[in-house]
């Protein structure tokens, strides 16, 4: 009897002991759940440039082309940017012209072809066989239909700024016009283009190797121009009178 009642005591006790386990596994998974939602909760509080709130694969569009903005096959990236470096060489430094250097392809190009052709009948070998290229109407009217919409979007923001709707966009616009004027005065247009080029593939990655570094900086530098605009606003924008219509359309 003493056996069996020793047996049993022990038998209880195992059986606490594997029900406090599972209250202690519970109440962890509980709490590390409850840290996690507090972790997610304060990382999407961060403030990150631009108010972006995807990661950068996504700002850049995604697929393929955000891919090599952003190095992920260093061979590939590396052979675009040597290629626009190229074609920049070409132009700026050889000077090259546009129209010269495609006319100068073609005319190589189609006497190669027509020498190949006609010299297969003699050399007893097939003539080169050459694609044909047809651009189909689906691709042509999607690419149609996406510029109209961004073009019809830009005329609409132009609208809106012109409108004297929104103070802060108007001076935006015209800082960023007067500055861009300001670099085309110094440099032409496939310059910029090669550096907008150049940036596209540099600084994207950098702001994903270091983007914390750079949120964190940013974050001051956001503070500190609200303070000056702040400023500037009470001393002279406050003081521009406002527009006599709207107080007519009020009466």
């Amino acid at each position: 009897m003493a056996e069996h009642e020793g047996q049993r005591e022990s038998a209880a006790e195992s059986l606490m002991d594997k029900i406090t386990e599972k209250i202690s596994v519970h109440d962890s998974s509980s709490s590390s759940d409850s840290d996690n939602e507090k972790f997610d909760a304060v990382k999407s509080k961060i403030f990150r440039l631009f108010g972006r709130e995807k990661p950068v694969h996504k700002v850049l569009g995604g697929g393929k082309p955000a891919d090599v903005f952003l190095w992920r096959n260093t061979k590939i990236s590396a052979g675009v940017l040597g290629g626009a470096t190229a074609v920049w060489a070409l132009f700026e430094l050889l000077g090259y012209h546009l129209i010269t250097l495609v006319c100068h392809l073609s005319i190589v190009s189609l006497a190669g072809l027509f020498l190949w052709s006609n010299a297969s009948n003699f050399l007893n070998k097939p003539p080169p066989k050459i694609p044909e290229v047809v651009l189909p109407e689906k691709c042509v009217r999607e690419v149609a239909s996406v510029l109209r919409i961004e073009i019809n979007r830009g005329l609409a923001v132009l609208r809106d700024i012109a409108s004297g709707k929104d103070l802060k966009k108007f001076l935006a616009v015209i800082a960023g016009l007067w500055v861009l004027s300001l670099i085309g005065s110094g440099i032409n247009f496939l310059t910029l283009l090669y550096i907008s080029f150049v940036l596209l593939h540099t600084v994207p990655v950098l702001y994903e190797k270091y983007e914390d570094q750079v949120d964190a900086y940013s974050e001051k530098a956001w503070i500190e121009i609200k303070k000056q605009y702040a400023v500037f606003d009470e001393k002279y924008l406050s003081k521009i009178p406002k527009g006599a219509l709207k107080g007519e359309k009020k009466h």
